[in-house]
């Protein structure tokens, strides 16, 4: 019979957001989680280290607004920016985009929306992902890229750098493309609180996969 989920894994913090302890973060203090019950599972990698290098134009208008420091400061700071009822799965990858500007190598802060899913094994640096968004497994989401709200993007995926997917779109391939609008039902199979909560209960062994699970859920719903 496989072993069930280890028994304290996760540690879970006042606003309900579950960080198992085999999962790799990094510079953590450039990393906004920003609300409840995000869950980021074994072996997930997120690089909160790799932050903006380059003064960005907010800080140095704050040089003639002393007043402005400190908040530019802050927000300089941010690596990586996370909404409500996020969920990585184990062996992702989230990573800021980079570029070299005007001879000057930079990390570039990335944000992502509320109900985002990210599948088994995928890789993301995009500058945006939008709400509502689930990325399936073994996807590469490239630099720069803007996926905006209540998007789907099939297992395999490879989105090439700076690709701009619109809302209500079904991606696969490689390079990813639309194939098909989604209906405007969508938000309600994308909604990640299902499989939060079906987590929370210790729904998800090791004989149960959240990919499992989020793709009947919105298989139904989408």
């Amino acid at each position: 019979m496989p072993a069930k989920q280890a028994k304290g894994e996760y540690i879970e913090t006042d606003t309900g957001n579950k960080v198992s302890r085999k999962s790799n973060i990094v510079g953590s203090q450039n990393i906004i989680l920003g609300g409840e019950y995000t869950i980021i599972q074994a072996e997930c990698t997120i690089r909160g280290d790799l932050r903006r290098t380059i003064p960005s134009s907010s800080s140095s208008s704050s040089s003639t607004n002393p007043g402005s420091t400190s908040s530019s400061s802050s927000h300089s700071n941010v690596a990586i920016a996370i909404g409500r009822y996020c969920f990585f799965s184990r062996s992702c990858v989230i990573r800021p985009p980079c570029k070299t500007l005007k001879g000057q190598f930079s990390y570039y802060p990335m944000k992502l929306g509320d109900h985002v899913f990210v599948g088994e094994g995928s890789v993301v640096e995009a500058a945006v992902v939008g709400s509502w968004v689930k990325i399936g497994k073994d996807c590469v989401i490239g630099k720069f890229a803007i996926i905006k709200d209540c998007v789907k993007i099939e297992d395999g995926t490879v989105i090439a750098p700076n690709t701009v997917i619109p809302s209500f779109s079904l991606v696969r391939g490689r390079p990813g493309v639309v194939v098909e609008e989604l209906p405007e039902t969508a938000p309600e199979g994308l909604d990640c609180k299902f499989l939060l909560f079906s987590h929370s209960l210790s729904c998800l062994d090791s004989t149960s996969s959240p990919e499992g699970q989020c793709n009947g859920w919105m298989n139904n719903k989408c």
